[in-house]
């Protein structure tokens, strides 16, 4: 079978795993079992439910169950649903843009910039527009980090600056400029209405406009970003969720030393 592995299911049987007809698992491999939830405007009744089966099945789900639901408000309706999704994808042929870089530790990435760039590596990083969440870009910033991974305030061979929360795009440029900045790091989380695909747009036209583009780093990162859509929106690198420091700091060192040596 093309593609083909064998995985055990849950009664310990082996079952045949076909990567060209990938499907969601539950109980046992290839039952296609899925869980999912939304909110419809309609009031909480038995139409409502059955509302909700009926888009279960215009989704490509089986068996539809409601086993949960409940008003929100007068006028909306949250559900929980369950079926066997009837589509599949072929692994095989998934290819996804990612971060070309080494992985290194943070002594590793110190004495990599100190060989090969020769000085302390500028980096500033905010959430910005009106976005006031600062988890993202404290974990890759601030000295404790996350995780047991160390933030660039920890690395010797950075010069950091956490501007934090709510920071104007032209705050955050005005800054670059002051502090001769290398590496501009934007973190964004609220991303209603695509809110930050407004806020990193402006933030490279901006850049663009000063002349400033080329001159820097460009990095994004977010719970719904990825190395693709920051390409895409004129970034170098975007990192999404489960990165860390490390990965940013060895990016930036890999890329610096490749814009200085070719």
């Amino acid at each position: 079978m093309s593609g083909g592995l064998y995985a055990m299911d849950k009664k310990g049987g082996e079952q045949s795993l076909d990567l060209t007809k990938v499907k969601p698992y539950g109980d046992t491999l290839n039952d296609g079992k899925t869980q999912i939830s939304f909110t419809l405007p309609v009031p909480c009744n038995d139409e409502a439910i059955e509302a909700a089966k009926q888009l279960m099945r215009k989704m490509g789900f089986e068996n539809p169950q409601v086993v949960f639901y409940k008003e929100l408000t007068p006028g909306f309706s949250f559900f929980v649903c369950y079926g066997s999704c009837t589509h599949t994808v072929d692994y095989t042929t998934i290819s996804v843009p990612k971060v070309e870089s080494t992985v290194m530790s943070m002594e590793e990435t110190d004495e990599y910039i100190s060989k090969n760039i020769g000085r302390k590596v500028v980096v500033i990083g905010a959430s910005t527009g009106t976005d006031a969440h600062t988890v993202g870009i404290d974990a890759i910033m601030n000295m404790k980090g996350y995780a047991g991974h160390f933030g660039l305030e920890r690395y010797e061979m950075f010069d950091t600056l956490n501007m934090g929360s709510q920071v104007l795009n032209e705050e955050f440029i005005a800054k670059a400029i002051e502090l001769k900045a290398d590496v501009l790091l934007v973190s964004q989380t609220v991303t209603q209405k695509d809110v930050h695909i407004k806020n990193l747009t402006e933030l490279v036209e901006m850049l663009e406009a000063e002349g400033l583009r080329h001159k820097v780093i460009l990095i994004c990162g977010g719970p719904r970003i990825s190395h693709e859509l920051a390409k895409e929106l004129g970034y170098d690198a975007g990192f999404s969720m489960n990165s860390y420091a490390d990965d940013v700091a060895s990016y930036i060192a890999e890329e610096m030393n490749k814009r200085l040596h070719g």
